[in-house]
């Protein structure tokens, strides 16, 4: 039976896919254009989406707060 690698994470996701994203760009700089340079592109495109999802997704949303000057009206 195989046995399942535990592996602690210590960055964030975002962090990862953000550097991930950087490091991908950097890489796609030092090519001549064509078809490899645009699809690293697009992966670090790809990454830089996933990061910005998700830590949308990690925020706590909206609160349920009183306009500006209407707390003194609330019993």
């Amino acid at each position: 039976m195989l046995k399942r690698r535990n592996l602690k994470q210590f960055e964030q996701l975002e962090q990862r896919l953000t550097d991930e994203a950087n490091r991908l760009r950097e890489q796609a700089k030092g090519m001549s254009p064509g078809l490899a340079r645009d699809q690293l592109l697009h992966k670090a495109q790809e990454a830089a989406i996933a990061a910005a999802v998700s830590e949308w997704l990690r925020s706590p949303g909206p609160k349920n707060r009183p306009a500006a000057g209407l707390s003194s009206a609330l019993p």
